[in-house]
C-alpha cells in the first residue's frame, strides 16, 4: 500500500464526523492484503533499536544510489519460527493489518510490509526521540502540565481506537514514543484486538492489568481506561500505584484498588485518577453514560484545547534534543544479531495472508 494514500484526512476537528469516517477507512484498510513494494534488500539496516520476545526493531534507510537516505524507518523484524512456536501467527497477522489501517496523529502506522523465508518485516516511521519510559526515568517524574499534554494525546488516541472497536491492552511508557516535535505516538499493537463485546485473554503488563483482566471475568474497553489511569499516576509520580516484587502481590493490590497518592499531586489530578483507577467498572470514568467526555470535561483538563492539540498547534512543554533525522541517542545500544535466512520457507502457508 502506498502511504501517500493515507495520512490526509485530518479535519479542522469536526470530531464526530472524523470518527465516523475514520472507522469506515479503518475497516476498509484492515481487510486489504497490501502489495509488497519492497523487500529486505531494498533497505540498509543500520542498527538495533530494541529487542522483544519475537524479534528486533532496526533503524533502516532505503538502499540504492537514487533513494533518499535522509528518510529513516523503524523496521520490526519477527522471526517466523519463533512466532509459530509461540502460537502467535494470528496475532502477528492481526498486528500488521491493524497497523496498515491506522490513520491517527498519535499512533504509529505501517509504511510497508514484506517477508522472506525466515522473517516478517513491519516497516514503520522512525520516531526519533524514543520511548517515553526513557525520558520519564531521566526526569524522575513529569511536571503536571507535561503529563497533561501527554495524557490528552493518549486519551484522543483511545477515543479513536475504541470507536474503531479496538482495545489496545498494553498501555505503558515503553509503548509510547516521542517525536521530533515533542508529540506522542502510541506503538506496539501486538496485543491490540478488535472486540465488539468481550474478550477473555490474559495479556498486558502486571503493573497495568485491570482487575477484570486479572479475575478473568471477560472485558472490553474498560481495561484501556484503567491503564490510562495507571499511566496518569506513573507520569506524575515516576512509579506505578500498585507495586511489588511478585506479580501475584501486584494483582492482589490491583483487585483491592488500594493505593496512596503523593502529596504533590493536585486535587484535580487525585480526583481524576480516583475515578479512573476504579475497581467497580460501573463507576469507572471512560465507559459510563457520557463515555470519554467524563474525562475530557474533568477539571484537570479544563485548560486543554482539544482542537489545537489534535491539529498539533500546542507548544510542547518539553522538546527532547534531536541531532538529526537519524539520531539514535535516545535509544539503548544492543549487540547486533546475525541474520539467518533459510533457503526454503517452511512457513509459507502460515503467513500467506501477511
Amino acid at each position: 500500500m502506498d502511504p501517500s494514500l493515507k495520512r490526509n484526512i485530518f479535519p479542522m476537528f469536526d470530531w464526530t464526523n472524523f470518527l465516523k469516517e475514520a472507522k469506515i477507512e479503518f475497516l476498509k484498510l484492515y481487510e486489504l492484503i497490501s502489495s509488497k513494494k519492497y523487500n529486505r534488500d531494498s533497505f540498509e539496516f543500520l542498527r538495533t533499536l530494541g529487542r522483544g520476545a519475537f524479534g528486533r526493531v532496526y533503524l533502516a534507510t532505503l538502499a540504492g544510489e537514487n533513494e533518499d537516505h535522509d528518510v529513516y524507518y523503524a523496521i520490526k523484524v519477527l522471526e517466523k519460527a519463533v512466532v509459530v512456536k509461540s502460537k502467535q501467527i494470528k496475532q502477528a497477522i492481526n498486528e500488521k493489518r491493524i497497523l496498515q489501517a491506522l490513520n491517527f496523529p498519535f499512533c504509529v502506522y505501517l509504511e510497508y510490509s514484506f517477508q522472506d523465508n525466515s522473517y516478517l518485516y513491519l516497516c514503520l516511521p522512525f520516531i526519533v526521540c524514543g520511548e517515553m519510559f526513557k525520558h520519564l526515568t531521566k526526569q524522575k517524574r513529569f511536571p503536571e502540565p507535561l503529563a497533561k499534554f501527554y495524557a490528552a494525546q493518549v486519551l484522543l488516541a483511545f477515543e479513536y481506537l475504541h470507536y474503531c472497536d479496538l482495545i489496545f491492552r498494553d498501555l505503558k511508557p515503553e509503548n509510547i514514543l516521542i517525536d521530533d516535535k515533542g508529540y506522542l505516538k502510541i506503538t506496539d499493537f501486538g496485543f491490540c484486538k478488535i472486540v465488539k463485546t468481550r474478550t477473555y485473554t490474559l495479556c498486558g503488563t502486571p503493573e497495568y492489568l485491570a482487575p477484570e483482566v486479572i479475575l478473568q471475568k471477560g472485558y472490553g474497553k474498560s481495561v484501556d481506561w484503567w491503564t490510562f489511569g495507571i499511566l496518569l499516576y506513573e507520569m506524575n509520580a515516576g512509579r506505578t500505584p500498585f507495586r511489588a516484587s511478585d506479580p501475584m502481590k501486584i494483582y492482589e493490590k490491583a483487585v483491592k484498588g488500594k493505593y496512596s497518592t503523593p502529596d504533590y499531586f493536585s486535587y484535580e489530578l487525585k480526583d481524576l485518577i480516583k475515578n479512573i483507577v476504579q475497581v467497580d467498572i460501573t463507576k469507572r470514568y471512560g465507559i459510563l453514560k457520557n463515555g470519554v467526555n467524563d474525562i475530557k470535561d474533568h477539571p484537570w483538563f479544563m485548560d486543554m484545547n482539544w482542537d489545537a492539540l489534535f491539529n498539533g498547534h500546542i507548544e510542547p512543554p518539553y522538546l527532547p534534543d534531536v541531532k538529526g533525522a537519524g539520531d539514535t541517542s535516545h535509544f539503548d545500544r544492543y549487540h547486533e544479531a546475525t541474520w539467518n535466512i533459510a533457503k526454503v520457507d517452511r512457513y509459507a502457508k502460515e503467513f500467506q495472508d501477511f
